[in-house]
């Protein structure tokens, strides 16, 4: 979508937080698995969300500091000077296990995890094929509709006006819709990268 393109901002307002981390003695790593449980926690928030809304709020608030963090911790890497691929297939791998916990969480609060299925796959098809075309001797595809900074912004967005507009519009709530949107968004993503790298190789 847009907010991958705002990168070279956030690196800027980045700055500080990464000296902090820097200053405290953590490591990109440390960063990383710190941003996971921030997602874990977000997603027992929105599972506890349909007996108290309050807990969107909540939710919102340590989405927000997932994917602040998801920025610190490569950014954090590049002032150290120690990038690797190591580091990268682990903020990957917890990424991918945070788009699980977020989702699931959203579905297990208002009960509809066919939805939340339909979902999540969406999303992993997503970053799966991204990351195949690099398998295969392509670069790595992060084209698409929605980015992870796109899905996380939005899920906050939701998880806010959830927590303030609790209804629902023809039989959905806005959560509801939040997962509708990941499911069809990222299944034509995932169709959409599949067809640009199949053609780039046949």
């Amino acid at each position: 979508m847009t907010l991958d393109r705002l990168r070279p901002l956030a690196d800027k307002m980045l700055a500080p937080f990464v000296t902090a981390a820097a200053r405290l003695g953590l490591t990109p790593n440390a960063v990383s698995v710190v941003a996971f449980l921030l997602a874990v926690g977000a997603g027992v928030a929105f599972g506890f969300a349909g007996d108290a809304v309050v807990y969107y709020a909540v939710g919102a608030f340590l989405v927000f500091c997932n994917g602040w963090l998801d920025l610190v911790d490569g950014a954090l890497a590049r002032r150290l000077e120690i990038e690797s691929d190591a580091g990268d297939l682990l903020d990957h791998a917890l990424d991918r296990y945070a788009d699980i916990a977020i989702i699931v969480g959203l579905a297990a609060g208002i009960g509809r995890y066919p939805l939340g299925l339909a979902a999540v796959t969406g999303v992993l098809m997503t970053s799966y094929l991204g990351t195949q075309s690099q398998a295969v001797g392509l670069d790595r595809v992060y084209g698409g509709v929605l980015g992870r900074a796109d899905r996380l912004a939005l899920t906050g967005l939701a998880a806010v006006l959830a927590a303030a507009a609790p209804g629902s519009v023809y039989g959905l709530t806005v959560v509801g819709w939040l997962l509708v949107v990941f499911a069809v968004v990222g299944h034509l993503t995932a169709l959409q990268r599949f067809r640009g790298a199949f053609r780039a190789l046949s």
